[in-house]
């Protein structure tokens, strides 16, 4: 990897913008950068690696997949590979932002010593947000503190050193989303209506490569689709066909990346006997097609570690 420093004129900015470039590939592989309005958010992105933005100051919304969440100062916000997000901000920001690529860290392959898949990133039934606190807060000014010095420097086991730093990150953020959103996380919704959601999350999760329709996970919960909407809407803000087609596009997303499928194969295994059809609902959904996805975001290779 190649190292490329944007410097940025802020007055006693620590991190400027530092950035890693694959140069087998061309994609950004790390970044670490610094921000004081909303400028760099205005416009909706979908960017082809993941992005941690810690709001510092500041307060407004950020639309992530089409859904809205209100944001206070020292908020950190979690979006994925080709997630369209946008930040409208109330008060002036500032804050920090942390990008890598899948190529340099693959959240997937290390879900045994990371855990933020399903956690801080493809999450169907939580937000995007968590809230940082004061120990959180000094625990992330030093390792990205950290991580800004590791970046200048190109020097032996660069990559390793940096990854360890953003295995360190991850963990901790992942570790205070647990516990701020344990109903989410675990399972265990509000008292109101605890069983049937959990059902219903664990209905989709079995079903969703051959169930693509509310009706059907209605059925199975023996209530009316109108009911099953409405306790979507209510507890996740979402509705079932989000639901559903948010898990198909998290599910097609690890296949295109982790392995050599075709996308034709891909398609079959979650349940689309139409290729067409598949490439055009993974399109609506994730903004691009399979094919693009795959070549910008990562392709299983042999030699991969």
């Amino acid at each position: 990897m190649i190292i490329e420093n944007c410097l940025l004129n802020i007055d006693m900015d620590i991190y400027n913008t530092n950035t890693l470039i694959d140069e087998q590939t061309g994609n950004l592989a790390f970044k670490l950068s610094t921000f004081e309005d909303s400028c760099q958010f205005c416009d909706t992105h979908r960017l082809n690696h993941y992005s941690l933005i810690w709001i510092k100051k500041g307060r407004g919304t950020a639309q992530v997949d089409f859904m809205e969440y209100t944001f206070t100062p020292n908020t950190l916000i979690a979006v994925t590979p080709y997630q369209p997000f946008t930040l409208t901000e109330e008060e002036p920001l500032e804050g920090v932002v942390l990008n890598f690529h899948p190529d340099f860290f693959c959240i997937h392959k290390h879900h045994e010593q990371v855990a933020c898949n399903g956690v801080l990133f493809n999450n169907i039934y939580a937000p995007p947000t968590l809230c940082v606190t004061e120990t959180m807060s000094q625990q992330f000014e030093l390792v990205l503190e950290q991580m800004y010095t590791e970046v200048q420097k190109s020097e032996l086991a660069q990559y390793e050193l940096l990854v360890s730093y953003l295995k360190i990150f991850l963990i901790t953020a992942s570790r205070a989303k647990a516990k701020q959103q344990p109903e989410a996380l675990e399972g265990t919704p509000d008292e109101k209506e605890p069983f049937i959601l959990q059902k219903l999350k664990n209905l989709i999760e079995t079903h969703y490569k051959s169930m693509h329709s509310a009706g059907e996970y209605a059925d199975l919960l023996n209530i009316s689709p109108k009911a099953l909407a409405k306790m979507t809407k209510n507890h996740f803000n979402k509705t079932m066909t989000n639901l559903i087609s948010e898990r198909i596009i998290i599910e097609a997303k690890r296949e295109l990346y982790l392995t050599n499928k075709t996308v034709k194969e891909i398609a079959y295994d979650l349940g689309y006997d139409d290729e067409h059809y598949f490439s055009r609902f993974f399109k609506n959904n994730a903004d691009i097609s399979p094919k693009t996805y795959r070549e910008t975001v990562g392709f299983a290779r042999a030699a991969m570690a």
